[in-house]
């Protein structure tokens, strides 16, 4: 990657580095219509660089904070259970760009590219007495999105919205659960370009 950058930098001779960071909401879904989710909310940061002109490739690194709620509502009461699973992700954005608006003062962006996730820490927290079927073993370590979006710069500042469909299962199946769980994503960053502003 580092490799690629410098080779597009001296080929297109632009280059942008900055930090982002924001809030992200996410959703962990199922195909099951016994168990229910809820939304949650959560945060991210890192840093993000673009390479090129009006097109241009732009990977990312990225920390997020994410997470879910299940529970199996209309069990009998004495089967009951409600778990809440949070999850740190690096997050790495391969994405391609393009710069409807692109003067010095305003560009008005929008992106599209693969997102490689790996969890770095996990936590699976029973909110009663009784066990929920979710471990921290059934968490899948590496995940695949897709991420879309569109974002405004004014001089140095940048503002981005975006939307991550996860292409994998977060939690795998477990025994008697044939949990389909795709992590999907809406994401507002805010961030700052402290080289180049491009």
């Amino acid at each position: 990657m580092i490799t690629l950058l410098f080779v597009t930098e001296f080929l297109f001779g632009q280059f942008t580095l900055g930090v982002r960071a924001g809030y992200n909401a996410n959703k962990l879904t199922t195909d099951l219509s016994s168990i229910k989710s809820q939304f949650s909310n959560g945060f991210h940061v890192g840093v993000f660089s673009r390479v090129g002109k009006r097109v241009y490739f732009a990977p990312e690194l990225i920390y997020t904070f994410s997470g879910g709620k299940f529970s199996n509502e209309g069990a009998p009461q004495d089967s009951t259970w409600n778990q809440k699973v949070t999850v740190g992700t690096l997050d790495i954005p391969l994405l391609l760009g393009f710069k409807i608006i692109n003067s010095m003062l305003l560009k008005w962006r929008v992106e599209l590219g693969p997102v490689a996730s790996f969890v770095v820490n996990k936590k699976i927290t029973n909110a009663n007495d009784f066990i929920g079927p979710i471990k921290n073993a059934d968490i899948n370590t590496a995940n695949w999105l897709i991420m879309v979006g569109t974002g405004i710069d004014i001089l140095f500042f940048t503002l981005d919205i975006r939307y991550q469909y996860a292409f994998n299962s977060l939690i795998q199946n477990i025994p008697n659960y044939s949990f389909n769980t795709h992590n999907n994503f809406v994401i507002v960053s805010l961030g700052f370009k402290f080289i180049g502003n491009k």
